[in-house]
């Protein structure tokens, strides 16, 4: 089964998204009150990234950040892709469970040996990002990388391939299957799942090695019809299904 991560992103102290409820928006754009909704709607995990740094690769909401962690009792694995050793340390001594690194660290054998000596290889994914143009470079390349970091012990990639297709899009499946397939590593998706049919196709990948989804906008716009149940809950300040 398929692990659904929702996505948080914050921004000058705000999450991006807030979420829809039965008559309109749930009226919070705080980050910690949105990691404990959807805590107690059950997320098992979840996947923040903080905007603000993450064109250079760095923590700006550190503060934040902390308390999330100390708020809810589930891993937060951070996106963004951290650079720089000091910034990783950074991240994982405000308690992430999992940090996100840059395809252009690979490039950087010395810096990468330390950072995975210091912090073992699972608190350590790389990040790929396929781009919408010269798709079939950037994703040999995507296979190269991640065996390479597979290399140093990496055995996660977060990946984020969109093809779209006139107005919709949707997970790269093939590619996805191929990447799992050639490198034998544990994927999770993000980007491009807009709803459940999205899901079940990448469930179909799990003997691959597909194992979790992170999902934002669709989350946020309550497009999976079990949603409508928690948002009445919410409504009506019925019991939760976890707790924080």
């Amino acid at each position: 089964m398929l692990l659904i991560i929702p996505a948080i992103e914050i921004k000058g102290g705000k999450c991006l998204r807030v979420v829809q409820g039965v008559h309109g928006n749930i009226s919070t754009d705080d980050p910690i009150e949105m990691a404990k909704l959807w805590r107690k709607e059950n997320a098992k995990s979840l996947h923040l990234t903080d905007v603000d740094g993450s064109p250079e690769g760095r923590l700006v909401n550190t503060g934040l950040i902390e308390k999330m962690v100390q708020t809810v009792d589930i891993p937060i694995e951070l996106g963004g892709e951290l650079k720089g050793f000091d910034e990783i340390q950074k991240a994982i001594n405000l308690g992430m469970y999992r940090v996100t690194i840059g395809s252009s660290m690979i490039d950087e054998p010395e810096l990468l040996k330390r950072i995975i000596a210091a912090f073992g290889p699972s608190k350590i994914v790389l990040g790929i990002v396929i781009p919408t143009t010269d798709k079939i470079a950037a994703e040999r390349a995507a296979i190269s990388t991640s065996l390479k970091a597979r290399e140093f012990g990496i055995k996660r990639i977060v990946y984020t391939d969109i093809v779209h297709e006139g107005i919709t899009k949707h997970p790269n499946y093939e590619t996805i299957r191929d990447l799992a397939q050639q490198t034998g590593m544990r994927i999770t998706v993000t980007g491009g799942v807009s709803g459940l049919e999205d899901l079940l196709k990448l469930q179909d990948l799990e003997p691959y090695g597909v194992d979790s989804v992170v999902i934002g906008r669709a989350m946020y716009e309550n497009r999976f019809s079990c949603q409508g149940i928690w948002r009445i809950s919410e409504e009506g300040n019925y019991p939760y299904t976890a707790k924080v």
